[in-house]
């Protein structure tokens, strides 16, 4: 039924927790597929997919292209966009399962949580839940599951170096409306590691400057090179 799509880079320490919460999904039939988009990573993050026998795929660094690469491969209906570094709670499944069974032109991500404890990876990922729920722009570590048909009417992932997530987000919502996009309550937890090196508020004010700087019409290009 639905196909998993992660794009990879240099992923070795989270990846195999990420695919393992796809295995039990798999075996029960709602996971048909599973492909690991690498984009030139020299860990082994290739052998890792391939050991839980993923589907490798290579291609040129860039997440957006790694995101449409592996679209294009997958066979399923369903198509699930995951980050290699978010790893789905252990419910996911059921939500997933009863969201696909609901209708084709659909799209949902998951419930932002952080892979540690404490105020301010709770202040964030609630409040990135909040911009999800009021303006529908969600981070790409929640996930995305969308059907097919819905992906292709799209448009499908832009060959961006930045921002490709919200991107994308932004030409569903104006083509099908802001309902077009659901959240589930299954958790998508994330590595908060980018956040406790820079600092979670930081962090914050920089993500979101970013984003204004795109929603104003910055190249992603400019704003790939402030991000790093």
């Amino acid at each position: 039924m639905i196909s998993v799509v992660i794009p990879c880079l240099n992923g070795e320490a989270r990846l195999p927790a990420c695919l393992d919460a796809l295995v039990g999904p798999t075996v029960d039939g709602l996971v048909r597929e599973v492909i690991v988009v690498d984009g030139g990573s020299d860990d082994q993050s290739a052998a890792i997919a391939d050991g839980f026998g993923a589907r490798v795929v290579m291609s040129e660094p860039g997440r957006g292209q790694q995101l449409a690469m592996g679209a294009k491969a997958a066979k399923s209906d369903w198509l699930l966009f995951l980050h290699a570094d978010t790893v789905l709670a252990d419910d996911w499944s059921k939500d997933a399962a009863i969201f696909v069974k609901e209708g084709a032109m659909r799209a949902a991500v998951f419930t932002l949580r952080f892979d540690t404890s404490g105020f301010a990876p709770n202040i964030v990922s609630g409040g990135a839940m909040v911009r999800t729920r009021l303006l529908k722009l969600p981070y790409g570590d929640q996930g995305l599951l969308i059907s097919r048909a819905l992906y292709d009417a799209v448009g499908g992932f832009g060959n961006m170096p930045l921002m490709e997530d919200a991107e994308f987000i932004r030409r569903l919502t104006k083509k099908h409306g802001r309902k077009a996009l659901e959240i589930l309550p299954a958790r998508a937890i994330t590595s908060a590691a980018r956040y406790e090196r820079d600092g979670y508020f930081t962090r914050v004010f920089k993500n979101s400057c970013i984003l204004l700087r795109f929603l104003m019409g910055a190249s992603p290009e400019a704003l790939k090179r402030s991000y790093e």
